[in-house]
């Protein structure tokens, strides 16, 4: 085969695995088997090593990360990426929705989402290719990231279509599925390491690790919930992300429009119970004002934009005995107390156990055999 047909067939193959990818990761409508697609990315590894003429910092072989030491560069944030204003009760929501009438009339929509558990990241694209991502950091710069992010099957390198701006930032959520979590810590168990207190530390720890290819077998995902660009993609927000769908991006189905906050606190009140049957962890929900030309309107402050707010959902608490503590001894060497507890159910699951994490807690709070304890649990944080 001449160096032509061998550049095209490699040129086909990244197509046709990025389409698997994209079938596979966000529509979740795959069309060929595991079997299949291994054997196609084994063929396209074996053309790209023997003609590395041909590489491209966007090929999907990249997915697996690479062993080489990495250090986080720091990166300044073209836009800042500044916190949401929060609130645990319905009446602060109230009070914000007068803010926002008083500010631009009666005539706009919200935007309900979810508020995922994870740690957040800025993808920057540049024709169509994903060139940088950076982390929240302290919201004017974060660590320079890329390569690890490029192991997340969910974010696409390369986008679909034709039609997308040619240079924006769209930012989201990257999270640890509860199964994937589970899969980690039985893992970090047997090996006598330390288990990860609840997913989002596990994602927020996995992508800070050293060597990509490590942070590939974490299999983290990323929902994308918002853009940022010199031109918009459309006056609404919603219909920017359904564009965000048809780019590539994995965007939440669980999204809402809403013309009053009845039809908000609907939305807040479905999802606190509805929570616990999610692959994933929320801890609540956003409300933003849908129209961009609105949010320029009422601005920010200098900490979070005056047009949207999160709505965090209380942390859910029961009482129960402490029957015994133990301590483990991880492999480093590290003593970590746990708390044996009368079995109790809660959030959907059974506790029995709950780290105390040192010794200065259990002094603190004069935890002893035999007392009545509270256990509480955010998200999956117990």
């Amino acid at each position: 085969m001449d160096k032509k047909a061998i550049q095209q067939k490699i040129t086909a193959l990244r197509s046709e695995l990025m389409e698997h990818n994209l079938k596979y990761y966000v529509q979740n409508i795959p069309v060929i088997s595991d079997y299949d697609f291994d054997q196609k990315m084994k063929e396209l590894q074996a053309l790209e090593m023997e003609n590395p003429e041909f590489a491209d910092t966007n090929s999907p072989t990249l997915r697996v990360g690479n062993d080489s030491n990495q250090n986080f560069k720091q990166i300044k944030h073209k836009y800042p990426m500044l916190s949401l204003g929060n609130t645990y009760n319905q009446g602060e929501l109230r009070d914000f929705d007068n803010r926002i009438r008083k500010a631009i009339g009666d005539d706009f929509r919200y935007v309900c989402e979810l508020k995922f558990d994870g740690t957040a990241i800025g993808l920057t694209y540049k024709g169509g290719k994903l060139v940088q991502a950076v982390t929240r950091g302290d919201g004017q710069q974060g660590d320079n990231v890329t390569p690890n992010v490029k192991t997340i099957q969910s974010i696409p390198l390369v986008l679909q279509g034709n039609d997308y701006l040619p240079e924006f930032e769209i930012r989201g959520e990257i999270f640890m599925p509860h199964k994937v979590f589970e899969r980690l810590n039985k893992k970090r168990v047997a090996e006598s390491n330390s288990p990860f207190a609840n997913p989002r530390n596990a994602a927020s720890g996995s992508i800070k690790m050293i060597q990509s290819s490590e942070v590939a077998k974490r299999h983290l995902d990323c929902f994308l919930y918002y853009f940022l660009s010199d031109s918009a993609v459309d006056d609404s927000h919603a219909r920017s992300l359904e564009k965000a769908k048809e780019w590539g991006f994995k965007v939440s189905e669980h999204m809402k429009l809403a013309k009053s906050m009845e039809e908000v606190f609907d939305f807040i009140n479905y999802w606190e119970n509805e929570r616990e049957n999610l692959p994933y962890d929320i801890d609540g929900c956003v409300i933003k004002v849908d129209s961009l030309k609105q949010q320029n309107d009422l601005g920010f402050t200098s900490k979070s934009p005056r047009w949207a707010i999160s709505y965090k959902f209380k942390a859910e608490r029961v009482h129960t005995k402490l029957l015994s503590i133990d301590f483990q001894v991880g492999r480093t060497g590290a003593i970590t107390p746990v708390a044996n507890l009368e079995p109790v159910a809660l959030a959907g699951t059974t506790v029995k156990r709950a780290s105390l994490h040192n010794a200065d807690v259990i002094q603190n709070l004069d935890v002893r055999i035999g007392d009545r304890v509270f256990v509480e649990k955010g998200g999956e944080i117990i």
